[in-house]
């Protein structure tokens, strides 16, 4: 395809205006004016913005079952009153209806590219090939009873992951290794999954100081924060996501950077449940590499990456009293190439002859809330809706295009997931009585 007179996010995160050229689902030319030839379709607007489609860092997408389930508690009450109880009746088959919905919301976002911890992962895999997005998918792995890696079902699972899905679908597909948390997990376990993800080159996808309590609870049981447990236990000999990172110190700072470890930023799922706010700007200072991430529907409760840019870049201006904070590209940059970074993809994430063609198109003209616009990338990021992305590719193909989901039937998957989450409320309201 060809995109012909766009307004486009250069390779180096600065706005430019011209032609980009896509075949075999790789970008051959973004520049000026593209060389004569046969593109296939033309795309000619001049008020379309192409940006690098959205990277969303860490999320648990069956969790669209449980959307707005639980609302008002703190982290830990909402996992062990709320989602826990009603995971544990979720099957396979309700998994996949879960994960199609909010792979559908996703690309209406402008979504390319997810990193997912959950179980099932099977099933998630076969709603990523379904539908044509990439992901990154991990079992996240709990030890609290102290058993052996090997002993673990999820460990199981795991693996079964690598053997059938790793490199699957061209690639689309990457396997990851997850510990869900410090404080879920014990020291043998954590280590022996470290050196499992280490002899396999597999990235680790965990969740890190989310909340004060996790935070100060590790640093009183075991005489270090969380970052400098998981850095004794071998995790960050791998590339690393770390999801949330709000109650890091200056020294884990020190460490992430050092070792690497793209912190999955979800302002969003902090603010609602009441965690905190992570200190980005200070991240970013440091040199620890930073991604975003909308964590699941249940404690967002949307995964809408243009929603998520918007509060990453305004909440830190707020909170720092500094309205220089959090540019636009930066975010934009966040939202795209760092993510796609943490994935391991070294092939996307910017609007680059020789990277492959995930791309979001930005509607700009016949929105009242994006006319006049004095800064185009201002808009994309304070401004735009999700609405406002009239077309999602992956690898060159367009996935979804004017409110229309081009691979997957999305009344069906609406139907499958909606009727899977009132099977479960059902189960739960009578095993309550």
């Amino acid at each position: 395809m060809l995109f012909r007179d766009v307004y486009y996010l250069g390779e180096d995160f600065e706005l430019r205006r011209g032609d980009i050229a896509v075949r075999g689902g790789v970008i051959e030319y973004a520049g000026e004016r593209a060389p004569a030839g046969d593109w296939g379709e033309t795309i000619s607007h001049a008020e379309r913005l192409v940006l690098p489609g959205f990277v969303n860092a860490h999320c648990h997408v069956p969790m669209t079952l449980l959307r707005g389930y639980g609302e008002g508690l703190p982290l830990d009450r909402w996992l062990a009153e709320r989602v826990f109880p009603f995971e544990d009746r979720m099957t396979a088959e309700d998994v996949y209806w879960g994960s199609l919905v909010g792979i559908a919301e996703m690309l209406a976002s402008g979504v390319t590219s997810f990193s997912d911890m959950y179980g099932f992962c099977g099933a998630i895999c076969e709603a990523v090939k379904v539908s044509g997005i990439k992901a990154n998918i991990s079992r996240g792995l709990t030890s609290a009873d102290g058993g052996a890696l090997g002993e673990s079902r999820g460990f199981y699972e795991t693996e079964e992951l690598f053997a059938e899905w790793d490199g699957a679908c061209g690639g689309r597909i990457i396997a990851e290794a997850s510990i869900h948390a410090e404080y879920t997990s014990h020291e043998g376990f954590v280590r022996e999954l470290a050196a499992f993800a280490k002899a396999r080159g597999a990235g680790i996808h965990i969740h890190l100081s989310e909340t004060r309590k996790e935070h100060e609870e590790c640093l009183a049981r075991r005489g270090t924060t969380p970052t400098e447990y998981f850095e004794a236990c071998g995790i960050f000999e791998s590339r690393v996501t770390a999801a949330h990172c709000v109650h890091i110190s200056d020294g884990d700072m020190n460490i992430l950077a050092r070792r690497g470890v793209c912190a999955a930023h979800c302002p969003t799922s902090n603010l609602k449940l009441g965690s905190g706010v992570a200190p980005v700007p200070r991240m970013l200072v440091s040199g620890v590499a930073v991604a975003l991430g909308t964590d699941g529907a249940s404690s967002n409760n949307n995964l809408n990456m243009a929603e998520e840019a918007h509060i990453a870049s305004i909440l830190h201006r707020g909170v720092n009293m500094d309205a220089a904070l959090t540019p636009t590209a930066e975010i934009l940059k966040m939202a795209s190439l760092s993510g796609a970074r943490a994935q391991g993809r070294s092939d996307t994430g910017a609007v680059k002859p020789g990277f492959k063609a995930d791309l979001a198109v930005l509607k700009l003209d016949g929105r009242p809330h994006l006319g006049p616009l004095h800064d185009i990338l201002g808009g994309a990021v304070f401004s735009a809706q999700a609405g406002d992305i009239e077309m999602t590719v992956a690898d060159g193909e367009i996935l979804y295009r004017n409110g229309e989901f081009l691979t997957f039937d999305i009344r069906e998957a609406l139907g499958g997931a909606s009727a899977a989450a009132a099977r479960i409320a059902r189960e739960l309201r009578g095993a309550q009585t």
